[in-house]
């Protein structure tokens, strides 16, 4: 117990940006017939945002409400793994456990979002990505004139707390929030299926091993017979 443990992995980055960028790039490459991402000029400029490879003619062109989560990356298939048809129409990646930045949110709004249809913001109830996404929510209703609404997901019932945090439960709320969307309720009908499976999910994490982040020393904490209860979503 506590030793440290070597383990190889194959990567072309082992941290930063760029390790952030292989994720999203190999995951689109994998599925070239669902999944698209923001063009070259956004992944420089640091925005990393999965799409539904059908968003024209499924989302905007059909005045579907958009569906958008997102968070630090490293937490695969999470969220980008849950981009598609009755489910997310984007994702925005953050660094391997980083909010994404207001600035990326703000991207995925405006390109994946219609006025007259609207957005929905998915949040786990982290610091981070309260204060991004909805930096983000506010500027696309003032500057640009987008009916935004925002969902938090608060499932975690691990840790006693009065802001419980937001982990796995946060897949059910996309399903329930992506599939009002894909039948073609309003934003108002959207926000508000999401918000009651939102009040209705508890999630307690569970891990048997320390988790391992790229390019970082890495010593287990856990013993053969041990596990760890209250887990955030690494």
């Amino acid at each position: 117990m506590g030793g440290v443990a070597k383990k190889k992995k194959i990567l072309e980055a082992p941290s930063g940006p760029r390790l952030t960028e292989e994720i999203v790039d190999g995951l689109v490459s994998l599925y070239p017939f669902h999944l698209g991402r923001l063009d070259d000029a956004a992944m420089a400029a640091g925005v990393r945002v999965v799409v539904r490879r059908d968003l024209e003619a499924g989302v905007k062109r059909a005045g579907k409400v958009s569906v958008i989560s997102g968070g630090g990356s490293g937490h695969e298939p999470a969220h980008a793994g849950f981009v598609g048809k009755g489910l997310l129409t984007a994702a925005v990646c953050g660094d391997v456990f980083a909010s994404p930045t207001a600035k990326a949110v703000l991207c995925a709004i405006l390109a994946v979002s219609s006025r007259e249809a609207g957005c929905l913001l998915i949040v786990k109830n982290y610091t981070g990505d309260r204060l991004n996404f909805g930096i983000a929510a506010e500027t696309a209703r003032s500057r640009f004139g987008i009916d935004v609404e925002t969902v938090y997901a608060c499932d975690d019932v691990g840790v006693e707390t009065p802001q419980p945090r937001g982990v796995a439960g946060c897949v059910l709320v996309h399903k329930v929030a992506g599939a009002a969307a894909d039948r073609g309720a309003s934003l108002e009908e959207v926000a508000r299926c999401a918000r009651a499976m939102a009040s209705r999910v508890a999630t307690m994490g569970a891990a048997y091993e320390t988790c391992r982040v790229p390019g970082a020393a890495f010593a287990e904490r856990l013993g053969d017979d041990e596990i760890e209860l209250g887990l955030g979503i690494h």
